[in-house]
């Protein structure tokens, strides 16, 4: 009977410390993804499949909120399933431990909450872009005031270029002239 933990994130910036915290006590064992969108079925992942081969029954499993089983309320559900079906205990933070019954009826309704905010987020990513399309081709820059809807430019490519003509440099020198990354000068100087 082992006392397990499952953390994610969703990007590499995140960290897992809140979650950990939020949970205290120790673990004998943690299961993380990080960098890993809730948007991916839960088995799909490094860390979530590690703990699926892990699990065992009687163990715990205890994680931060339900979201973090994922977006898709389908697979939450599927996945809080087939932990049960182990004998697996699915202790989410603030709920307690998830029982068959009216526990999976709780599961069912905030994974479908969790659904909907992923739905909510692309939307407003969606139109985020849309809008700022519509402001470029207005005014020439997005609605954050930028030169373009993509990453913006490390420095100008025809001054990178050019400057590397004249000089005769190398792309490691061109590079440590600009503060750029090998790959960017190389990048440049290929469209050149």
């Amino acid at each position: 009977m082992s006392r397990l933990a499952y953390f994610r994130v969703s990007t590499s910036d995140q960290s897992i410390e809140a979650q950990r915290n939020a949970l205290g006590g120790s673990f004998d064992k943690e299961f993380v993804d990080e960098g890993v969108s809730g948007s991916i079925l839960a088995a799909d992942r490094p860390g979530f499949a590690s703990l699926l081969s892990y699990a065992r029954e009687g163990d715990t499993l205890c994680i931060y909120a339900i979201d973090r089983l994922g977006r898709d309320a389908l697979d939450v559900q599927a996945t809080v399933r087939r932990l049960l079906e182990k004998g697996v205990t699915v202790d989410v933070r603030g709920l307690g431990p998830i029982g068959k019954g009216v526990g999976e009826l709780i599961v069912a309704v905030l994974a479908q909450i969790a659904d909907m905010e992923r739905q909510r987020i692309k939307e407003r990513c969606d139109a985020g872009r849309a809008a700022a399309r519509a402001a470029l081709a207005t005014t020439g820059r997005t609605h954050k005031g930028k030169a373009s809807l993509g990453r913006p430019m490390a420095a100008d490519r025809s001054e990178v270029v050019a400057w590397r003509k004249a000089n005769g440099a190398s792309i490691a020198k061109t590079a440590a002239q600009f503060g750029l990354s090998s790959a960017t000068v190389k990048r440049y100087c290929s469209l050149a």
